[in-house]
């Protein structure tokens, strides 16, 4: 099936909005028949020595218990031509997959993704970003997860280890045959790899350049749409589009979550993280006070990652002192989410996510896998030698009380709550790290959409089908951080955009039609406990 048809000027089957690793993941996994997610890389085996020796074989059926003869090679089944996909890519950032997950590794200087290596957006290998980087002689590219891959433990010998008061270690979920698994790619690496993905699917070409402004979804007069069904119509900042369905691939978020809006004369000093990407860093009157040698002083707010890596990289770009602010306890976590999420028994812990009772439940189990933000092992231990020199200072369980800026000196006037024995020096800059927000309701482009069709939320996040769709008659599809009540804690990392493009393409199969009896096999065979039993 070919992803880009060609179709009327205007109007699409698909539109995709966001060109990072969730657009990229429901982009390939439209033109992959054969995703991983679905086949194990026995049944891909199986499935395609089927294809070769259909008419030469005979298969059981597993229901009946007998064999079947499959059609003779000189007359195999008759197979209705698949129609494809018009689809088209829009993204704020530009006419490229990944700019703005490029731009911001970049801005930042990250060397290596926190992901394990089998987060990625393939969707036809598990192992592809393993075996990219062997086949291209780039293992060295790839640093081992510590402290996560261990013998695991019996949960006799589990309840044994916590009564024992002498000792309190960890307890490693992850099995150690997984041990190739943990290991994180360096970002050079992960890039070339997203890029070879793209030349395999022949994506180049798909991504436009537009803001999207508003979205609406119902009838309208045109003379390449239909006027017997509703589409969308997508205003963008290059114009009107129209398509009959439309993924909404942001992954985290649009909007920056900040505490306190910025008055406009305090914009030049301070940001938000991910503006650090369109502002130089550090601002240009930091620059001089640094070239001139004199004192500078920075406030980083937050308590994740991203925190960590501003503040290191406001060290090493020559600051004097950064000042972390963190609301929270200083947490030091290998993943985002807790490693029971993430090992053999994932399983469970999902298990009870899909059985609980309410999407308030759900919304309590996310909060409690992914507890705040937090720190990787090798992070904090570059954190710890920072502030051994003095460099760095770390606040935990602390807010900004009140700020003033002063737009002549360009310095802030910062108190802090608990009051506390630290008094803040004059800041020069501050940068809140505090992530984007996970409200749809925020979410301006969306707003004719929940005017016209309102669903339920919870927590800010959106009440969607199991399908992660708007609603069952409205055909827009959510992917990333937005579809966790549907996907878990891990909905906004990268196994995220893989799980929720799978959903997505299943559901979009579903509304638009495939036309191929392969779909209609599989779509059977989704139903069945074991998927296998549809070509066996």
């Amino acid at each position: 099936m070919s992803l880009l048809q060609p179709g009327p000027r205007g109007f699409h089957d698909i539109l995709i909005i966001g060109a990072g690793p969730c657009g990229l993941a429901v982009a390939t996994r439209l033109q992959e028949q054969t995703p991983s997610a679905l086949y194990t890389d026995v049944e891909h085996q199986r499935y395609h020595w089927i294809k070769k020796h259909s008419g030469r074989m005979s298969v059981r059926s597993t229901r009946a218990n007998e064999s079947i003869k499959s059609p003779s090679a000189p007359n195999p089944p008759v197979r209705r031509p698949q129609p494809g996909y018009d689809t088209v890519v829009y993204d704020a950032s530009s006419d490229a997959w990944m700019t703005s997950w490029k731009n911001l590794f970049r801005a930042l200087e990250i060397g290596f993704l926190r992901s394990p290596l089998f987060f990625h957006p393939d969707p036809r290998d598990r192992d592809g970003l393993l075996a990219f980087a062997y086949e291209n002689g780039r293992e060295n590219e790839l640093e081992e997860i510590r402290a996560v891959v261990g013998k695991e433990l019996s949960k006799h010998r589990k309840k044994k280890r916590m009564k024992d008061s002498k000792s309190q270690r960890s307890i490693l979920e992850i099995d150690e045959r997984d041990r190739k698994d943990y290991f994180r790619p360096s970002t050079a690496l992960f890039n070339d790899f997203c890029e070879s993905i793209v030349d395999r699917y022949g994506l180049r070409s798909a991504v436009h350049q537009a803001e999207i402004q508003s979205i609406e979804y119902g009838f309208v007069e045109n003379e390449y749409v239909p006027n017997t069904e509703k589409v969308f119509s997508v205003q963008t900042s290059t114009g009107v589009k129209h398509a009959r369905a439309v993924v909404l691939a942001i992954g985290i978020g649009v909007v920056p979550r900040m505490p306190t809006p910025l008055l406009p004369h305090e914009v030049e000093g301070a940001c938000h993280s991910s503006q650090v990407v369109e502002n130089e860093f550090p601002p240009s009157h930091i620059r001089h006070k640094i070239a001139r040698g004199a004192e500078t002083n920075v406030v980083v707010v937050g308590g994740g990652l991203t925190s960590a890596q501003t503040a290191d990289l406001a060290i090493r770009k020559g600051v004097s002192t950064v000042w972390q602010l963190m609301r929270g306890d200083f947490k030091v976590k290998p993943f985002d989410v807790a490693l029971d999420w993430m090992g053999k028994y994932q399983n469970v812990q999902k298990s009870a996510f899909w059985s609980a009772d309410s999407d308030k439940e759900r919304h309590e189990i996310i909060l409690l896998a992914r507890n705040g933000g937090s720190i990787t092992p090798p992070f904090a231990k570059i954190m710890r030698s920072h502030v051994e020199s003095s460099k760095l200072t770390i606040l935990t369980d602390t807010t900004i009380a009140s700020k003033k800026f002063s737009s002549l000196n360009k310095t802030w006037s910062i108190s802090i709550t608990p009051s506390s024995a630290v008094v803040l020096p004059p800041i020069d800059y501050i940068i809140y790290c505090t992530g984007k927000t996970n409200d749809v309701d925020l979410i301006p482009f969306l707003e004719p959409v929940r005017r016209q069709y309102p669903i339920d939320t919870e927590g800010g996040f959106p009440c969607l089908t199991n399908d992660l769709a708007w609603r069952e008659d409205v055909p827009l599809f959510v992917t990333g951080q937005l579809a966790a009540l549907r996907l878990g804690p891990g909905a906004g990392n990268l196994e995220g955009a893989r799980e929720s493009a799978e959903r997505v393409v299943c559901g979009l199969e579903a509304w638009l039609g495939r036309g191929d009896e392969e779909s209609d096999e599989r779509e059977e065979g989704m139903d069945l406990n074991n998927h296998f039993e549809v070509i066996a």
